[in-house]
């Protein structure tokens, strides 16, 4: 989620009540990222609450989620081309143009992941979750390919790093410079 959406969250859930907030002194700092979970799982409700009408969360579904996911663009960052662009698939343009700033893919990525894992934590099932729902993994590939066209770098998925110990170049060098005195 972006930086805005986040100080904005955080700043109306510090509002909540005092007792809430003296539970949270007394329990272990929350880790980074289970704070982000939090203030995007706050967000996500107050989002549903404003809805006309209100929409309870156990009637929450993979359409609240996109049209949530939609909501967010005009809280981004990122610069996306629209086709007619001059600008279209070019990752650096040179002058400024009206496309639309929109919330980049690997942060709508990475939100509705930690939006999944809350819903879950908070008594949801797997099977009716709607963050896993199939219409939200293809939303976020649209998403992901719109952009990487319209920045004209593709995506590459990043490879897993392996913790293998790399052979000392040094070591290598320096028997072959042992051998090749020996062979002299």
């Amino acid at each position: 989620m972006s930086g805005d959406i986040a100080k904005d969250s955080a700043e109306g859930s510090s509002r909540s009540s005092g007792n809430h907030h003296h539970q949270r002194q007394t329990s272990a700092p929350l880790s980074r990222y289970e704070s982000q979970k939090r203030r995007d799982w706050n967000t996500f409700g107050q989002y549903l609450k404003n809805q006309r009408p209100p929409v309870a969360l156990s009637q929450c579904n993979c359409n609240h989620v996109l049209d949530f996911l939609r909501y967010l663009d005009q809280f981004g960052k990122t610069k996306v081309h629209l086709q007619g662009c001059v600008f279209f698939g070019q990752p650096d343009p040179p002058a400024p143009c009206t496309c639309p700033l929109r919330q980049a893919w690997g942060s709508l990525d990475a939100l509705i992941g930690r939006l999944r894992a809350a819903y879950e934590e908070h008594g949801g099932s797997p099977e009716t979750n709607p963050f896993g729902n199939g219409a939200i993994r293809i939303h976020l590939r649209e998403v992901r390919d719109c952009q990487s066209k319209a920045r004209g770098i593709p995506y590459k998925k990043k490879k897993k790093k392996k913790n293998q110990i790399k052979p000392n170049d040094d070591a290598k060098s320096s028997s072959k410079q042992h051998t090749s005195s020996l062979a002299s």
